[in-house]
């Protein structure tokens, strides 16, 4: 049962990371992995097929010269070859629905995963964990795992070699432990390097993509030689790890099925010589080597597909680690649509990751339907209040409060359509300006014109190729960075906002995108809307009931639009209004 245990331990090294969700999943389709390996024993056992059918005519047929005898053996063999085939087939049908199952079990997860992580580490590879699921379920649905379903009926062939003669069988065991020993060898001396060849392949692909996003900076400035050459660095040494690994590898491999077709020749001149001395039948010198190839190939196709092994562990392995760091989202009791009053508490925050505190003690409040203008300096922490208001960033301590719950702790697929976000960077996404503005959600056409009124942007749209149905490319490419702006700010505006935060709403604007910012303002503060504007124009502060003003992630004034204005007018405060907590460096935003 050597084989047996052999396939134990690769199975437990390939799990060998303990992510209870992702393992979880895996053991969900055990009964499928049974049934897999449940047809192999049927599947090996009829591999013995030609070789019995060769005994019979070299033992049976030849002697007796019965054609009779041939015909019903003949017929008997390809009855098996199709038994055999059909098994086969199902076997193949179970992995692939085992792959089916486990990417529709893990998709969305994933998904969730993904967006959560990448909310609070910029810069993630969103786009790795999809390959990783992609490569965990094209090597289950491939050939590569049936060597390890193969591996444990290794003993049946040996048995048959012992039953044959002890010493064909005693040949086949001892390279049957070659041939382990360099399956062995081969993952002792590639892992290392092909973990290490993964790594920098995807370091060295995520600085390729994210440089090519700038494609028109790259070029207009000459950067592309500098660029070439720091990717280069990673480029080779990706290929450097990858050749070491893939030499090793091929150094094995080829030494492992010399050794296999060698050792086949070698029990054929062992048999021929038991034939010599009448202990065994010339059939069975002919068959000893077709068995033990067979029982063989399963260790030689383990080494060959090893490479893919590999990569779907690696695969595994960053998945758990994905998993494990981002737990599932809880879900919370529903609550009543919000009306939009905002309670800060004491917030301390700042980018997630980080221990360094940009928001100090945040506290005030706005009642439904006040429009709040963010003012400060640059590296105030404006950008990082907005999505502390809005709970994209956690708070180190305090608290963000809308209508008394706890921002963090409210459904987000409840509550979105409640709030409406204009970030600094603006991000459009690929399809129509109606898709876009609507948050790709139904296009309802009267509150999509409604959104686009409120912003403005209505007659701007319908001047456009298509009008609302005008693809605008990936991130909005079409488009000029004002309209992007005044098309995002549509989407902050679609459906029925209580809290809306606009952050430099009117960084891209001219001035009739000025005009037709204040106008909407103006008209969501007329529905009642609470509104954060923060901005470095004081244009738009005559639409505004508050203001507050921000230095070093603290509040300096707040209070009434008049009131702040003529305290800035007279005499400008240099102290905090809250008290100080401890001092932190500032962070720019």
């Amino acid at each position: 049962m050597a084989g047996f245990h052999l396939d134990q331990r690769l199975l437990r090294k390939f799990f060998k990371k303990d992510a209870s969700e992702l393992k979880s999943v895996l053991l969900a389709c055990k009964g499928s992995f049974f049934s897999a390996w449940f047809f192999s024993l049927f599947i090996n056992i009829l591999m013995l097929t030609p070789t019995i059918y060769m005994l019979q005519i070299y033992d049976r047929v030849l002697q007796s010269r019965s054609v009779e005898t041939l015909v019903m053996i003949t017929i008997i063999t390809v009855a098996m070859f199709f038994v055999m085939g059909g098994l086969q087939f199902v076997q193949s049908m179970v992995f692939i629905r085992v792959g089916s199952r486990l990417d529709n079990m893990l998709n969305r997860r994933i998904f969730h995963a993904v967006f959560k992580r990448s909310l609070v580490q910029p810069g993630f590879e969103a786009g790795q964990p999809i390959s990783d699921l992609t490569a965990l379920r094209q090597f289950l649905t491939g050939s590569g795992l049936i060597a390890f379903f193969d591996i444990p009926w290794v003993p049946i062939y040996l048995i048959v070699l012992f039953w044959m003669h002890p010493v064909l069988g005693i040949f086949a065991v001892v390279t049957a432990i070659v041939l382990f020993a360099l399956a062995f060898a081969n993952e002792y001396f590639t892992k290392k390097p092909l973990a290490e060849a993964n790594k920098q392949a995807i370091i060295s692909r995520n600085y390729a993509d994210k440089n090519l996003r700038n494609a028109d900076v790259i070029h207009a400035m000459g950067m592309e030689e500098s660029l070439l050459a720091r990717w280069l660095k990673q480029h080779l040494l990706f290929l450097s790890l990858q050749s070491t690994a893939s030499e090793r590898a091929a150094v094995l491999h080829n030494l492992s099925r010399v050794m296999r077709i060698m050792s086949q020749s070698l029990i054929l001149g062992l048999g021929c010589y038991l034939a010599v001395k009448l202990e065994v039948s010339p059939g069975m010198m002919i068959a000893g080597s077709i068995i033990m190839g067979r029982a063989l190939a399963p260790v030689d196709q383990l080494i060959a597909s090893w490479k893919g092994f590999a990569a779907a562990r690696s695969a595994y392995e960053r998945l758990s680690e994905l998993l494990d760091a981002v737990p599932a989202t809880e879900q919370f009791m529903s609550l009543p649509a919000p009306k939009g009053h905002v309670s800060v508490e004491g917030v301390m925050s700042g980018p997630p990751g980080t221990q360094t505190a940009v928001l100090r003690g945040i506290t005030f409040q706005v009642e439904p339907g006040e429009v709040v203008a963010v003012i400060g300096p640059s590296a105030a922490g404006k950008s990082t209040l907005a999505k502390v208001l809005l709970g994209i960033w956690p708070c180190m301590a305090g608290t963000v409060r809308l209508d008394g719950a706890n921002i963090a702790q409210l459904n987000r697929d409840e509550i979105g359509s409640y709030i409406g976000y204009l970030p600094q960077d603006i991000e459009l996404f690929d399809g129509t300006v109606a898709e876009n503005v609507a948050r790709f959600g139904p296009v309802v056409p009267e509150k999509v014109v409604e959104a686009a009124k409120r912003a403005g942007i209505h007659e701007m749209v319908l001047r456009l190729p298509k009008g609302y149905d005008t693809p605008i490319g990936p991130g909005g490419s079409v488009l000029s960075a004002g309209q992007r702006q005044r098309v995002a700010l549509a989407r902050a505006f679609y459906g029925d906002p209580v809290l809306i935060v606009l952050d430099e709403p009117n960084s891209n604007l001219d001035d009739q995108g000025e005009l037709a910012l204040a106008m909407g303002v103006r008209t969501m503060k007329d529905l009642g809307i609470t509104m954060f504007l923060i901005t470095h124009r004081p244009g738009i502060l005559a639409q505004v009931d508050k203001i507050l003003l921000m230095r070093d992630g603290q509040v300096l004034l707040y209070g009434p639009r008049d009131a702040v204005l003529a305290k800035l007018a007279g005499q400008p405060a240099q102290q905090p209004a809250q008290a100080a907590q401890a001092p932190a460096a500032p962070v720019k935003h």
